[in-house]
């Protein structure tokens, strides 16, 4: 029998952080197992001493892993990452004191509307630059895919660019990006809510569709954004030209929203705060992943914190999201999960299968998320000796080494400092 050289073998760890099995707290940590990698692909994940006598060593691309943990990448399944400039005046402004009389003082727009205003009219190539800086940020944190929603442009043109930044930040990076079209994440100025949401329907669906720009098409349903109604239309437009539905709701009221999720069978359901609990187990029946950003809740100060254990203890699918935005400016699923585990009451185990397996249910992916055969080798190594340190470690990266598809695409080298006291 001819043995196969593979493309990379990974050897040695202390903890190998498989994350199978369909229950949240399940992650299966291995140990004394070697994973094997060929074209991109886990095609073993076996005993150590088992790799010898299958598979040739010699020229081979072997990680030694002493001491230290993998697991899957993470997959962040919410995000708005394309987008131009800031808002660190207005957030620094909210931080202290009388926040209106700050707000005011600053003499500019705020909220979603000032980073339309800033985004809109931006070069594709300014955009593109400025996305690419935080996707790398993400990947050096141990994210390999990325889902990136549009919504800062409200205007055909700014929407179809966003996307198209989005698409080509997959080809620019080694990240996946995933696009959402979420024109509905607003309304523009000079148009009412029925005017624009008869453009939505009618040209920006129809056009994301047939250039093929989007996987999914979400919808921000809540007190003052699109009803219910709305929503089914906006989605039910979506689903026509291709594109899976997704929906922002509960985030500040409960207005149905999350009944919508569940009647439409949603990919996803994302914030989640306002949601009742009879309502989470019609979600978990049927299958719907709620998408829960704790940084979210604790840059915005949230006043209902959503309610996480109720979600998990109601059976539901959880991915975590750093929903990297102007609002919300972290690049670090680690911070998200210690959020998640602090002040959220999840397990470890929890926190890490819902950045990496629940993540890529929310994005409908069954080719990643876990550390098995016929996986994609999208992984991450980890500079400690159990994996419980991700919510230990508070602010600290543990990421030493990122894969992607079987290929090393960031290392993070110890710096030897000599003649140095400590």
């Amino acid at each position: 029998m001819t043995k196969i050289r593979p493309q990379l073998f990974i050897e040695n760890a202390a903890q190998v952080v498989s994350c199978v099995g369909d229950k949240m707290s399940e992650i299966c940590p291995l140990t004394n197992v070697s994973i094997v990698i060929q074209d991109g692909v886990i095609i073993e994940v076996c005993p150590q001493e088992d790799v010898k006598n299958r598979y040739v060593r010699d020229n081979c691309n072997v990680i030694d892993a002493t001491g230290k943990v993998v697991a899957p990448g993470f997959i962040d399944s919410h995000t708005h990452l394309v987008f131009y400039g800031s808002r660190v005046e207005e957030y620094a402004a909210k931080l202290y004191g009388n926040v209106e009389e700050n707000l005011k003082k600053l003499e500019m727009k705020t909220g979603p509307n000032r980073t339309i205003e800033l985004t809109r009219d931006q070069p594709a190539s300014e955009l593109l630059n400025q996305s690419k800086k935080r996707m790398y940020s993400m990947l050096k944190h141990g994210t390999t895919t990325v889902e990136s929603k549009s919504g800062y442009g409200l205007t055909i043109e700014s929407e179809l660019k966003i996307l198209e930044v989005g698409r080509n930040l997959q080809d620019e990076t080694p990240m996946d990006v995933i696009n959402t079209f979420l024109g509905a994440h607003g309304f523009p100025e000079g148009m009412t809510k029925a005017q624009y949401l008869k453009v939505i329907i009618e040209e920006m669906i129809p056009q994301v569709g047939k250039q093929n720009l989007a996987k999914f098409c979400d919808v921000w349903c809540d007190d003052g954004y699109f009803t219910a109604e709305e929503s089914r239309q906006i989605l039910e437009a979506g689903l026509a030209a291709g594109m899976l539905p997704k929906i922002h709701a509960d985030a500040y009221s409960y207005i149905g929203g999350s009944d919508l999720a569940a009647d439409m069978k949603m990919i996803s359901i994302d914030h989640l705060n306002y949601t009742p609990d009879h309502v989470m187990k019609r979600l978990a029946d049927s299958k719907v992943v709620g998408v829960v950003m704790p940084a979210l809740d604790f840059a915005v100060a949230h006043k209902k914190p959503f309610n996480a254990r109720r979600m998990l203890d109601s059976g539901m699918t959880i991915a975590l999201a750093t929903d990297m935005c102007p609002a919300c400016y972290t690049t670090s699923m680690q911070f998200v999960m210690q959020l998640a585990c602090r002040l959220y009451q999840f397990s470890v185990e929890e926190a890490i299968k819902a950045a990496t397996w629940g993540g890529a249910k929310a994005l409908n992916l069954e080719d990643r998320g876990t550390i098995a055969v016929g996986q994609l080798a999208d992984l991450q190594i980890w500079d400690v000796p159990n994996y419980k340190h991700v919510a230990y470690e508070l602010g600290s990266n543990l990421v030493d080494t990122v894969i992607k598809r079987g290929e090393v695409v960031y290392e993070e080298r110890a710096k030897i400092l000599e003649n140095v006291e400590f």
